[in-house]
């Protein structure tokens, strides 16, 4: 199945609160964000958002230059239509964060909460590399959240990849610097435990 066909089928059949990533508040994300880009003019991308309420907070702490990207366009319905008038003051992109032609050098902050480990491709891993690579300011940040080694080893009906702060910052090394990393125990919906790794970046 294509991706796309994949995550418009989990969005347009289950409620965000049933997926098994739902969180009503990104924490962590939320106090790297606050930490990396204090300035509320910062210019901030999340990438596979789905239908996650991080936006919501950015907004309410008066983040104003916001980029929302995700495959499935009936995810990002569920969140302009949470947020109201407020959704038409933010940036939305339909499309494959490995195939998305995203302005260069135009990011203060790229966000990825549970999107880099279902990319199980080496192909897929090297093109949203070279992505977040060109999209990034110099001097920029990247936040990737992604299962850690003990995590899920399928999340959705999907095979996905964990990893430790070793192996993730390998992909990234080239172009970014690791100056973070936090594990999450993250209770899902229905009570079960998935283990996740935060790395924060620093673009060269």
């Amino acid at each position: 199945m294509h991706p796309k066909t994949h995550w418009e089928s989990v969005y347009s059949t289950r409620a965000p609160e049933e997926t098994s990533w739902y969180r009503p508040h990104l924490d962590i994300s939320l106090v790297l964000i606050e930490q990396l880009t204090p300035s509320h003019s910062a210019s901030i991308i999340d990438v596979g958002a789905g239908a996650s309420t991080l936006v919501d907070d950015l907004v309410q702490r008066g983040y104003t230059n916001l980029t929302v990207l995700d495959i499935s366009e009936s995810a990002l319905c569920v969140a302009k239509k949470r947020l109201g008038p407020a959704s038409s003051r933010i940036q939305w992109l339909t499309e494959d964060v490995c195939e998305a032609n995203l302005p260069f050098e135009h990011y203060d902050l790229w966000h990825d909460r549970a999107v880099f480990h279902f990319l199980t491709l080496p192909e897929q891993r090297t093109s949203y590399v070279a992505r977040a690579a060109a999209a990034v300011k110099k001097n920029g940040h990247l936040i990737i959240s992604t299962f850690g080694q003990e995590g899920p080893t399928r999340c959705s009906g999907l095979d996905t990849v964990r990893y430790d702060a070793v192996a993730l910052e390998t992909h990234f090394s080239s172009q970014f610097i690791l100056i973070d990393t936090r594990i999450e125990w993250h209770i899902t919906p229905s009570g079960g435990r998935q283990q996740f790794l935060y790395c924060a970046f620093k673009r060269v």
